[in-house]
């Protein structure tokens, strides 16, 4: 198949693609790198660096070919999004609104959308399935549960297949793709960093939850495990499948946890502090993933954290300043 991956230079989507090179599609990516990366796109993509907001380039791409959507490109950081709401709104839900526009021009019906757990905000209880309750807390669920909306309208409409794959937290590396945000946030490369001496120490937000070692408890999934699934949702969508599904480990890792497991896979202390909550962070966030694993046969492959982390770290060995290294 010819599948079209928007934000293909980014961290998820340059492991998707690279797992749909192997299955043996023919992949091109969109991206605008305002914060992908260039160097992470293999040569045998054919690349458009065009921004989903520039409606009339989109159609452009959909003249060669596309048989399959999977769409990546967002903003993805839950404090701008809070801070600056006008910039997710107007980038996020615009830019699916010219890519469907694109789609719909071209008549591309196979849609794979990028969702995230934030669309559920803060949960009634744990684990979280796809019928726990819908109310994101920033602007960043917001929006991405606006497009989960639209899509629904859209199949109404038009006739398009959306699979919506809700993510906990991404984490881990492929060989040859991981993690290089500018600035980073997610706690597993910040971990590393600490650990190396690449930052000061961590800040831990709060030890007095409700959990057994009082941090907050998240769902970490290998990024291989969610690429595995992709692939398994773009086979779903051509048989005509539509819906939602969540992807994440089934069980949770509090920081910790997490901050343990780093100190053994790299043999090195991880200098850390206890600071204050941040509000609005829930003690736990866990991820119910039955539905996935009936629908798609999915099947995670690196559950443990240990081995999340150890990819990490091997990744960030081969490029200690991300993909300028």
């Amino acid at each position: 198949m010819k599948i079209l991956v928007t934000g293909g230079a980014g961290y998820i989507g340059s492991v998707v693609s690279e797992y749909l090179l192997e299955e043996g599609h023919e992949v091109a990516v969109v991206d605008n790198l305002s914060t992908g990366h260039a160097e992470a796109v293999d040569p045998r993509i054919r690349f458009h660096k065009i921004d989903l907001l520039d409606r009339a380039a989109v159609v452009k791409v959909f003249d060669s070919g596309v048989d399959a959507v999977c769409h990546f490109a967002a903003f993805s950081q839950v404090g701008e999004s809070v801070a600056d709401p006008l910039k997710y709104w107007h980038n996020n839900v615009s830019g699916a609104l010219s890519l469907l526009s694109g789609m719909k021009y071209a008549g591309v019906r196979h849609f794979l959308f990028s969702s995230t757990a934030a669309v559920y905000g803060e949960p009634e209880s744990t684990p979280i399935t796809e019928e726990s309750r819908l109310a994101p807390v920033n602007a960043y669920g917001n929006t991405k549960l606006s497009i989960e909306r639209l899509l629904a309208d859209c199949r109404k409409g038009w006739g398009l297949n959306s699979l919506s794959l809700r993510y906990f937290n991404a984490a881990g590396a492929s060989d040859i793709h991981g993690e290089d945000h500018r600035p980073e946030t997610h706690l597993i490369p910040l971990v590393l960093d600490a650990a190396y001496g690449r930052r000061g120490e961590l800040a831990v937000f709060g030890n007095d939850y409700p959990t057994s070692d009082g941090t907050c408890v998240r769902d970490y999934i290998h990024v291989k495990d969610l690429a595995t699934a992709h692939l398994l949702g773009i086979d779903k969508l051509v048989e005509g499948y539509s819906g939602v599904l969540n992807l994440g480990n089934g069980r949770g890792f509090s920081v910790l946890e997490v901050i343990s497991a780093a100190s053994r896979v790299t043999g090195k202390e991880v200098p850390f502090r206890i600071g204050a909550r941040r509000d609005g962070d829930p003690a736990v966030l866990v991820a119910s993933s039955e539905k996935a694993e009936d629908i798609l046969g999915w099947k995670r492959e690196y559950p443990g954290i240990e081995e999340i982390i150890e990819d990490a770290d091997s990744w960030r060995k081969r490029f200690p300043g991300g993909y300028s290294s």
